[in-house]
């Protein structure tokens, strides 16, 4: 019997499953790692509310000797567009106090780090990828630079990067890789979700040109937001809601002749089990109560659109980092094991070694 191509069997080795740990391209060493110390979950250490501390301390220690430059407002309600506009004011002495948060955040985003690579999963690790909002900002990449000569200075060699996509476009862009490239022929597009414990995104996302590998140039076309965290709606309103989202999309691509997929890609909080249910970690999800026994997201969302275009919908889910982290994929091949580390309201992280497909 003849062997089939390497990239073939890649594909055929893949299981067509929610939170698969083999896919496609690469292969899931670990994600969602609630790695402990003796004060409590590492990740802790590395978030939005991390750096708002480490900024409201700076200003504390300013007002025992005059005024805050930052003046009145608390820190806690700082947007980070007015964080970037202190950093790049003319005003040194608030742009010093960022300043010195993104120095304290990165000295302990750095002591994350290194905690993770002890983890054997992560051993070898060559190249880390930051996202999550808090990488949409100036402060941010200033803060993932500073972290990765941290590391560098302590004798490890690692480069710490943030994601090329924009954070937002990433948890959709992600999901093509959740399936082989084989289900989209014939297609343009197909349907995302990327759920977090603020909002909901659903979005078109577009393939790009057939030729470029590993859908290099794939992108959104179109994307709409809820922040859910306003309207504290039931698991199951959310559930309509985001139905109602993705129907609008849907319809809005076929308009355009884009012809999407009958397919949707998930990224959602939590440890996803094969079946679709979510084993841990949606406690933070709109409504409570995704993990019960009786609750299947994917389920759900085919119930409420059975269709898309002549075929009958097809959902898969898997971790909202581990989606993110997936739309790195075509920026990889030059490195075997990285990972993917998302600063938000907590550290999303997953660990990935491509497979034989992913070489050049």
């Amino acid at each position: 019997m003849a062997k089939s191509s390497s990239k073939n069997s890649e594909e055929i080795t893949a299981p067509l499953a929610h939170g698969a740990t083999v896919l496609p391209l690469v292969t899931i060493d670990d994600y969602n790692n609630e790695l402990r110390d003796k004060n409590g979950f590492v990740g802790d250490n590395a978030n939005k509310k991390t750096f708002q501390q480490k900024l409201d301390d700076w200003r504390k220690h300013v007002r025992k000797f005059g005024d805050d430059p930052i003046g009145k407002v608390a820190t806690a309600k700082l947007s980070k567009k007015k964080i970037e506009s202190l950093l790049k004011g003319d005003d040194m002495e608030a742009a010093a106090l960022v300043m010195g948060a993104v120095e304290d955040f990165a000295q302990d985003f750095a002591e994350v780090i290194g905690k993770f690579l002890k983890d054997e999963r992560w051993c070898k690790t060559e190249r880390i990828v930051v996202g999550g909002g808090f990488r949409q900002s100036r402060f941010g990449e200033l803060a993932i630079a500073r972290t990765m000569v941290l590391l560098k200075a302590a004798g490890i060699n690692i480069e710490v990067l943030p994601i090329v996509h924009h954070p937002d476009e990433a948890g959709l862009i992600g999901s093509v890789h959740l399936m082989p490239p084989w289900m989209f022929k014939g297609y343009k597009a197909m349907l995302a979700v990327d759920i977090g414990g603020t909002n909901v995104r659903a979005g078109v996302v577009e393939f790009g040109k057939e030729k470029s590998p590993h859908f290099a140039d794939a992108g959104v076309w179109e994307s709409t937001i809820w922040r859910h965290a306003d309207d504290e709606p039931s698991r199951s309103a959310t559930v309509e809601r985001m139905a109602a989202m993705l129907q609008e999309l849907i319809d809005k691509a076929e308009k355009a002749n884009l012809k999407p997929a009958p397919i949707i890609g998930i990224g959602c909080p939590g440890i996803i089990k094969a079946d679709g249910s979510i084993e841990r970690g949606g406690q933070n999800l709109p409504g409570g109560n995704w993990e019960s026994d009786n609750f299947n997201l994917p389920a759900a969302l085919m119930k409420a659109i059975p269709s898309i275009g002549d075929h009958s919908t097809f959902v898969m889910m898997h971790n909202d980092a581990v989606v993110q982290g997936l739309s790195q994929i075509p920026f990889m091949e030059d490195v075997s094991r990285w990972a993917v580390l998302t600063i938000g309201t907590g550290l999303g992280n997953a660990h990935f070694t491509n497979r034989e497909g992913m070489k050049a």
